[in-house]
């Protein structure tokens, strides 16, 4: 096992390095950070991946409609800042894609917006023939919101990261373009925990301020949380993954479709991301 987990981490450094920018003296944890100058929005799954579906919609489109409003908030009340998105329409950027456009770019935040999905339960019931079969529902009372930041999470946490990066296996040659990654084998997620986490705390504080905002506003808080997640894995800036509700809860599938729910989330991530921002610049 152990051959196996250090053959992936020299494939993964490649990549790693390959996509990270140079640190940035007046842009360290450890130090005061510049001015937010460029904010990438990357808007989860597209084209043929369309992520968690509910029963009137589906991620890649409400994901989609939250992150261009986002974008066009930030421009119009902080018109200093570039706003750069990963897609404006509905087409599948790669995993690895998306952070190296942040690293391109040389951002001071990526921001990564998804629906979360409550998964699929199973129980045993009494069928009309008398015999117990197993019958598969679709969860639809979780709710809430939560943000994640990239790092290792047990075994038994790994449900989120095993599903958002379950989009890296309709990439071709995904097994290269990863490092040998593969998301359908929870063993491999150790070479997540072995990465630089420079931006750790920069990100956990900015995905804390979206969580309070959330709070405020009346929605479920289920925390901050730390992932194994491949789209932040070589992003070379504080980055986070927001969750904004429950695409498989049909109340809350209802309020991220509603011109006001989109409203009100995205007024809750530009007051986080503007609270973040008074903190770095100060």
């Amino acid at each position: 096992m152990w051959r196996k987990v250090g053959c992936l981490l020299t494939c993964v450094s490649v990549v790693l390095l390959a996509s990270f920018k140079p640190a940035d003296p007046q842009n360290d944890e450890q130090g005061s950070q510049r001015k937010l100058r460029t904010i990438v929005i990357d808007a989860g799954h597209g084209g043929h991946d369309s992520g968690a579906v509910g029963r009137q919609s589906k991620e890649k489109d409400i994901a989609l409609q939250v992150s261009l409003k986002l974008g066009k908030k930030i421009q119009r009340e902080f018109p200093g800042i570039k706003v750069v998105y990963t897609r404006t329409t509905d087409v599948y950027p790669k995993l690895y894609e998306r952070p190296a456009l942040a690293n391109k770019h040389h951002a001071d935040l990526f921001i990564s917006i998804h629906c979360n999905s409550g998964g699929v339960t199973s129980r045993r019931v009494k069928a009309r023939n008398g015999r117990y079969v197993t019958r598969r529902t679709l969860n639809t009372s979780a709710k809430g919101t939560e943000t994640l930041v990239l790092g290792f999470s047990r075994t038994g946490d790994q449900d989120v990261a095993i599903r958002e990066n379950a989009s890296i296996l309709m990439e071709d040659n995904y097994k290269e373009n990863y490092g040998g990654f593969d998301p359908k084998d929870p063993s491999t997620y150790i070479i997540f925990s072995l990465m630089k986490r420079r931006f750790r705390e920069q990100s956990i504080r900015l995905a804390s301020y979206m969580q309070d905002q959330f709070k405020a506003s009346g929605r479920t808080d289920r925390g901050v949380k730390e992932q194994s997640l491949a789209v932040l894995a070589t992003a070379g800036m504080p980055a986070v993954l927001t969750e904004i509700g429950f695409i498989s809860n049909p109340d809350e599938e209802r309020y991220m479709m509603s011109a006001a729910g989109q409203e009100a989330i995205v007024n809750n991530l530009f007051d986080a991301i503007n609270t973040y921002r008074k903190s770095v610049e100060k």
